[in-house]
């Protein structure tokens, strides 16, 4: 007894040291914990591809081939680790050859896809910049039609993955996103996925996912990082900040839009029986005595352009890709501007909920769809667009939407979910 009343007597006397070890034993616990857990899911998901990898194959098929685009600067420059701890084991256990092709600099994933051969599977590993280049370099090939249809799985390693909650249940946990990621490729469950093309006189066309975003919104966030020393009121000083600076702060566009198209049925999953002999014996017979008539071709009706003058605060040229299997009547992208009579709180507002989901829009905010679209921005305006958080020049372009023009893999529990969600 007399020991413990000496050392709880000697905590007291040195509680500065005392305090110090127990906040570090406390974090080292904590992170210990964590290192532990991460690799129980580490060793789930190699058991699971494992499972991939004891499947047979006949003597006359080979492996499934595996281009991967890895960017390893993304996540702060640790996404080549990340890769190679949880990614790279599972795809090796469930027989998949892989190649990984590493990026050195900003640009260079557009100029190697057009050198990519042929392969089974398309992987990207990165972020939303990552991505965007990949499909921008895919889709500017002139056999784009061709490689269109090679399947796209996407691992999230970069700090913007916004295209992650439309494949994958996304967690907390890095490791388990990137695990969940990587097992949906091997399960091999696909959704279809459109496509805006963006189009300027000058430059290229510039594909995106995601949405081309533009506005004081989009301005704001560029500049919350610079109020670190704030803590939790950075995000609310930098809206008023900027408010101080210019208010209103309204801008006048332009825009001309085509009315959606129809939505074409979805495909068979599988390819129709063919029919019976005699069957098509008869009907070759009927076309040989009485051919059809061929109809002349129809003259094609020149587009029909809207033009609406829209005053907003913020305009989103967006996909429906947030919720890739909800059923539509229309193949369109939605054109969505903020009322531009918000007041400064309404303002800090709103910002606050943009910066956690800029998808997301006021109930009083206009909303076009359409097949296609063209920004007209006012003389001498300058500033940036967000392509899939990407900046570019703004400038006059064409939007045109590429409906379900590429397949992505995305996990059976996420698809179950937002089908639930519609």
């Amino acid at each position: 007894m007399a020991r413990v009343v000496k050392v709880f007597r000697t905590l007291r006397n040195h509680w500065k040291k005392s305090t110090f070890a127990v906040c570090v034993l406390s974090y080292g616990g904590y992170w210990l914990y964590g290192k532990h857990c991460d690799s129980v899911l580490r060793k789930e998901a190699c058991l699971i591809a494992k499972e991939f990898g004891r499947q047979q194959i006949a003597p006359q098929e080979r492996l499934r081939k595996a281009t991967v685009i890895l960017n390893p600067a993304a996540c702060s420059g640790k996404a080549n680790n990340l890769f190679e701890k949880n990614a790279a084991p599972i795809l090796h256990l469930a027989g998949v050859d892989i190649t990984v092709v590493k990026t050195d600099y900003e640009g260079q994933a557009k100029k190697l896809m057009e050198f990519m051969e042929q392969t089974d599977m398309l992987i990207v590993a990165g972020g939303d910049g990552t991505l965007q280049e990949v499909i921008t370099g895919l889709l500017r090939r002139p056999d784009h039609d061709i490689f269109s249809n090679t399947p796209i799985g996407f691992i999230p390693l970069g700090s913007l993955n916004s295209l992650s909650p439309s494949l994958h249940l996304v967690s907390d946990n890095k490791v388990r996103d990137i695990s969940s990621a990587t097992l949906s490729i091997l399960k091999g469950e696909t959704v279809p996925l459109d496509v805006l093309q963006i189009k300027s006189e000058k430059d290229q066309p510039v594909f995106s996912l995601i949405g081309l975003r533009w506005g004081a919104f989009r301005d704001v966030a560029g500049t919350i990082s610079k109020y670190w020393f704030l803590g939790p009121l950075k995000t609310n000083a930098a809206h008023w900040f900027k408010t101080l600076k210019e208010w209103p702060l309204v801008q006048e566009i332009s825009v001309s839009y085509l009315a959606p198209t129809l939505r074409p049925p979805d495909l068979p999953p599988h390819k129709p029986l063919r029919p019976n002999l005699f069957y098509r014996i008869i009907r070759r017979l009927k076309n040989y005595w009485d051919p059809p008539v061929e109809e002349p071709p129809k003259a094609e009706e020149p587009e029909k352009w809207e033009e609406k003058q829209l005053s907003t605060i913020e305009l989103f040229i967006q996909t429906h890709n947030k919720n890739p299997v909800e059923r539509r009547l229309n193949d369109s992208l939605m054109i969505r501007a903020e009322p531009h009579n918000l007041t400064v709180g309404e303002f800090v507002t709103v910002g606050n909920k943009k910066l956690k989901d800029p998808t997301e829009f006021t109930k009083n905010s206009t909303t076009l769809e359409a097949s296609a679209c063209q920004l007209k921005l006012p003389e001498g305006s300058s500033g940036f667009y967000n392509i899939d958080n990407e900046e570019y020049e703004a400038m006059p372009v064409e939007v045109r939407l590429l409906p379900r023009k590429l397949r992505f893999f995305i996990s059976a529990e996420r698809r179950q979910q937002l089908q639930s969600q519609t």
